[in-house]
């Protein structure tokens, strides 16, 4: 029996600007494709006043989190990268990553913010929302991260050797 290959959405806003965080992405796509389809939808920004108020940024989070949410398809269990989520551990993440695919979840989709951060409709919607720590890092550089560990936890659910 083949063993259908696992499907990986991430979501997002915002255009990469930097080169380097490209070329990382670009070499942690190549070595996602032996190991299932990976698809990154990245959304435009929304404009956000020069000195807006909290109403403002409140109005930008639910526009922009609505769109983000409209590109999760039905059945993917949604991870929301959130700096207040549960701290999980590559190790943690492999094991919840073969957890769903025991349980027939084939797709897992990834939603990462801009950067004024995530409305709480997305919040509240998350399956699981997880953080790679306390630190603030832009939403361009957690995407570079998210590849990352992606890979690593299916080498690490795979029993492979993690080389870069």
């Amino acid at each position: 029996m083949m063993k259908s290959k696992m499907k990986y959405h991430v979501i997002t806003i915002g255009k990469i600007k930097e080169a380097y965080l490209t070329a990382g992405m670009d070499e942690f796509l190549k070595r996602l494709r032996p190991y299932g389809q990976v698809e990154i939808t990245v959304l435009p920004e929304e404009k956000m006043p020069d000195k807006p108020s909290a109403a403002d940024k409140k109005r930008i989070l639910d526009i922009e989190g609505e769109k983000l949410l409209r590109h999760v398809r039905e059945g993917s269990f949604l991870f929301v990268l959130d700096v207040q989520g549960t701290l999980i551990s590559s190790e943690a993440m492999a094991e919840k990553f073969s957890e769903l695919a025991v349980y027939g979840c084939s797709e897992l989709s990834f939603i990462i913010g801009g950067p004024f951060g995530l409305s709480d409709t997305i919040r509240r919607r998350a399956d699981l929302r997880i953080s790679f720590g306390r630190i603030t890092l832009t939403h361009q550089m957690i995407r570079l991260l998210l590849l990352e560990q992606i890979y690593r936890a299916i080498k690490i659910g795979r029993h492979e050797p993690y080389h870069l």
